[in-house]
Formats: structure tokens, C-alpha cells, sequence
């Protein structure tokens, strides 16, 4: 098992890309909280970057897996998709994010975490 680090502070796409390449190659898994503005990356299972995150006070309710796929421009760079999503007492039945507000919400906090500019001029 791979333990993934928690993302506070901004990092580059070059950056996330080198973490993406000791894992999956092109891509790498996440897993985000809303409510405290972080993102957990580099477990093996978005249930590890969840377990992290529950380790370091978030809330289950507050957090939604995804994956990263740095080399990518547009919204093509994030997919919501993870077994971590399916809540149905949440109002979640699928392995995506239905809400759309909550996927435009994980967009503007990954964007926020790994903003295209930074370093990657």
C-alpha cells in the first residue's frame, strides 16, 4: 500500500505529472475536501488518499475521489470517477459526482491546488 500526501498548497502540473509517473504512468488518483480545501493524491486506492484525509479531521461527507490526468488541457484533466463517491444517502448512486455544483466545486479546489501556470510556463 502507497500512502499519498495531502495538498495544501498550490503545485505545479509539472510537479503532479512526476507524482503521476511513479504510479499509473499518465494519471493519478485523489481525493478532495471541500469543506477544508485539500486534496489528498498518491495513495494506490482512492480509498487510501481517503483514509489519510479521515486521519487528518475531514469529514467522509466532504470528500470525493477523482483522477488527474496532468498532460491534459481542459476539462478532459479531471475525471470524477471513484468507488468512494457511491453514497446514496447523499443522494450519489454512481461512481461519479451527479451534482453538478459539486463537480464544478472539486473543478475551481483541484484548479486552485494545481493552477496550469504555475511553473509549467
Amino acid at each position: 500500500m502507497t500512502e499519498g500526501c495531502i495538498i495544501s498548497q498550490p503545485i505545479s502540473r509539472t510537479d503532479l505529472a512526476k507524482m503521476a509517473e511513479t504510479q499509473f504512468g499518465d494519471w493519478i488518483k485523489a481525493v478532495v475536501d471541500l469543506s477544508r480545501g485539500v486534496m489528498a493524491v498518491g495513495g494506490d486506492l482512492h480509498a487510501d488518499d481517503e483514509a489519510l484525509l479521515l486521519k487528518h479531521d475531514s469529514r467522509q461527507q466532504d470528500l470525493w475521489g477523482i483522477n488527474l490526468f496532468p498532460e491534459k488541457d481542459g476539462p478532459e484533466w479531471i475525471e470524477f470517477d471513484s468507488l468512494i463517491n457511491i453514497r446514496p444517502g447523499q443522494g450519489n448512486r454512481s461512481r461519479g459526482v451527479d451534482d453538478e455544483r459539486t463537480r464544478e466545486r472539486i473543478r475551481v479546489l483541484v484548479e486552485s491546488l494545481v493552477p496550469a501556470e504555475l511553473g509549467d510556463e
